[in-house]
C-alpha cells in the first residue's frame, strides 16, 4: 500500500511539473538538433587549425551521423528498460563531456572521435526525451500544445544551428561551436535531477540481441552508404555495396522482429498508420530540408556572398514560420481538420515554397526571391511536422514509448542522409550538363551553380509533392489518441 501511494504522489509532482518537464526537454532536443548543423560552419576554420585534408573533412560530420542514425533504435529501446530518466541524464553527460574533448581537440583524429561520441550519447538522449515528452503530457490539448512547441524546437534546431555556429566562429572560435553544449548539457542536467521522475520497471530486462546487431549494422550500412555517395558516386563499389548489406540485413532485422519474443521494434508500433504515417512525414520533411539548408546556404555564401553568421539570419523567418505553426497547428488546426489534412496542406505549400526558390539568379535579392521561400517551408513543414510528432507516438504503451520515439529520429536521420546523396548528385550532375559547350570563366561557372541549386529544389519541391501524396493514402484523418501515462517513483 505503501508503495502504491508513493508512486501516485511521485506521478502526481511529475504532472504538476510537466511544464518545467517540457523546457528541460526542449532544451536538451535543441542542443542534439543544432549539433548537426552547428559544426558545419565552422569546420573550414577547424581545418585550417587543425591541418586535416579535404578529403578527410567530411568524417567531422559523417562521424555524427553514423553514431547517431545507426544507434537510435538501440538507444530507444534501452530508455524503455532500463528507464528514460537515466538515459537522458547518462545521454546528457556523455554529450558533454564528448563535446569538451571536441573543443579542445588538438588534432583531427581527436575530433572525429569526439564527434563519434557525441552521435552515441545523442543516439541515447534524443529518443528517451521524446519518450519521456510522451508519457508526461497525456491530455489531449495539452499533448497537442506539449508535442507542437517540441516539433517547433526539433524543426527549427538546424537553422539555429547555422546562426549560432556563425556567431560563435565569427566572435569567438571554431571551437565554440562544441564548446557551448557545455551550456545547454548543464541547465538541461539540473533540470532533469530536478524535474523528473524515475519509472517503475514491470519485469525483467531484456534486450533483442540478433534484432540489435542487424537493425544497427543495418541503418549503419545504409547512412554509411549514402554519405559515400555524396562524395564518390553511386558507381563505387563501397556505395553499392554498403546499400545492398544494409538493405538485406533490415529484411533480416524484419523478419526477426517478427519471430522473437522480446523484439527491439514491435512491428505493431510501424504498422498502425498514424505512427507508420508519422514516421514517413518525418522522412520526407528530412530530404526537404536537406535542400534547404544545405543548396540556399551555398547560394547565399557563393552568389549572394552573405557571411556566416548573415547566412544565419537570414533564415530566422523560417525559423518564426516554423514555431508559428509549429505551435498553433497542432492545438487549433489537428483537432479541426485531423492528421491526414494538415500534412497533405503542410507538404503541398513546402512544395511550393521550395518552386518559390526555383525562381533564383545571379541577380536575385532576398526579399523577393528567398524570403518568401523560406517563410511558406517554416510554415509548411512545421504544420507537417507537429502533425508527425503528434502521430509518432500516438496509442503507444509506455513500455514501447522510447523506441516509437526513436523512430521518429530514425526517420528524419536516414531521410536527410538520402537526400544528401540524392540532391548532391542531381545538383553536381546538372551543373556539368549545364557547362557543356560553355567556356569555363568565372560567370558561366557562377550560373552552372546556381542551376545546380534551381534543379535540387525542383527534385526536393517533387518529393514533399510526393510526400503529400503518400500521407493522404497513409495518414488516417482521425485525432491520435495520446499515449498512455507511466508510473513513476520518487526522484
Amino acid at each position: 500500500m505503501a508503495s502504491i501511494v508513493e508512486e501516485t504522489t511521485a506521478a502526481q509532482r511529475a504532472h504538476n511539473k510537466r511544464w518545467w518537464v517540457l523546457a528541460v526537454l526542449a532544451i536538451a532536443q535543441l542542443m542534439v538538433v543544432l549539433d548537426a548543423t552547428v559544426v558545419n560552419i565552422a569546420l573550414p576554420d577547424a581545418q585550417k587549425d587543425l591541418g586535416f585534408s579535404d578529403s578527410s573533412r567530411q568524417w567531422v560530420i559523417t562521424g555524427y551521423t553514423l553514431a547517431f542514425g545507426s544507434l537510435l533504435l538501440l538507444g530507444g529501446r534501452l530508455s524503455d528498460l532500463v528507464g528514460r530518466r537515466l538515459m537522458f541524464i547518462t545521454g546528457l553527460v556523455g554529450f558533454a563531456v564528448a563535446s569538451a574533448v571536441g573543443g579542445a581537440a588538438s588534432n583531427f583524429h581527436m575530433l572525429v572521435g569526439a564527434r563519434v561520441a557525441q552521435g552515441v550519447f545523442g543516439a541515447m538522449l534524443a529518443p528517451a526525451a521524446l519518450a519521456l515528452l510522451t508519457v508526461t503530457f497525456t491530455e489531449p490539448k495539452e499533448k497537442a500544445k506539449a508535442f507542437g512547441i517540441f516539433s517547433a524546437v526539433a524543426g527549427a534546431g538546424a537553422a539555429i544551428g547555422l546562426l549560432l555556429g556563425g556567431a560563435l566562429t565569427e566572435w569567438a572560435s571554431w571551437r565554440w561551436a562544441l564548446f557551448v553544449n557545455l551550456a545547454f548539457a548543464g541547465v538541461a542536467l539540473v533540470g532533469a535531477v530536478l524535474l523528473l521522475a524515475r519509472h517503475v520497471a514491470h519485469g525483467k530486462a531484456a534486450l533483442d540481441l540478433p534484432g540489435t546487431v542487424t537493425a544497427t549494422a543495418g541503418l549503419f550500412a545504409i547512412v554509411y552508404g549514402f554519405s559515400h555517395a555524396a562524395d564518390h558516386g553511386w558507381r563505387s563499389a563501397t556505395t553499392v555495396w554498403c546499400l545492398i548489406a544494409g538493405l538485406v540485413l533490415l529484411v533480416l532485422f524484419v523478419i526477426i522482429e517478427t519471430r522473437v519474443a522480446q523484439p527491439l521494434l514491435p512491428m505493431r508500433i510501424v504498422l498502425d498508420r498514424h505512427r507508420g504515417g508519422a514516421y514517413l512525414s518525418v522522412f520526407v520533411a528530412g530530404i526537404g530540408m536537406f535542400a534547404v539548408f544545405l543548396f540556399l546556404t551555398y547560394y547565399m555564401q557563393l552568389i549572394l556572398e552573405y557571411t556566416p553568421i548573415v547566412t544565419g539570419v537570414a533564415y530566422m523567418p523560417m525559423v518564426v514560420g516554423m514555431i508559428l505553426s509549429s505551435t498553433t497547428g497542432p492545438t487549433l488546426l489537428l483537432p479541426r481538420f485531423g492528421p491526414k489534412l494538415v500534412s497533405v496542406v503542410g507538404f503541398v505549400v513546402g512544395a511550393l515554397a521550395m518552386v518559390l526558390l526555383t525562381q533564383i539568379d545571379l541577380h536575385s535579392n532576398y526579399a523577393t526571391h528567398v524570403l518568401p521561400g523560406l517563410l511558406l517551408m517554416g510554415l509548411g513543414l512545421g504544420a507537417a511536422m507537429s502533425a508527425a510528432f503528434a502521430c509518432a507516438t500516438s496509442n503507444v504503451h509506455h513500455t514501447d514509448a522510447g523506441v516509437a520515439s526513436a523512430m521518429v529520429n530514425t526517420s528524419q536521420q536516414v531521410g536527410g542522409s538520402i537526400g544528401t546523396a540524392l540532391l548532391s548528385t542531381f545538383a553536381a550532375t546538372a551543373a556539368t550538363d549545364y557547362m557543356v559547350g560553355k567556356t569555363p570563366g568565372p560567370v558561366n561557372l557562377a550560373e552552372a551553380q546556381v542551376h545546380s541549386y534551381i534543379t535540387s529544389f525542383w527534385w526536393a519541391a517533387g518529393f514533399l509533392l510526393a510526400g503529400a501524396i503518400l500521407m493522404a493514402i497513409i495518414m488516417p484523418n482521425s485525432v491520435p489518441v495520446p499515449a498512455e501515462g507511466e508510473p513513476v517513483l520518487a526522484g
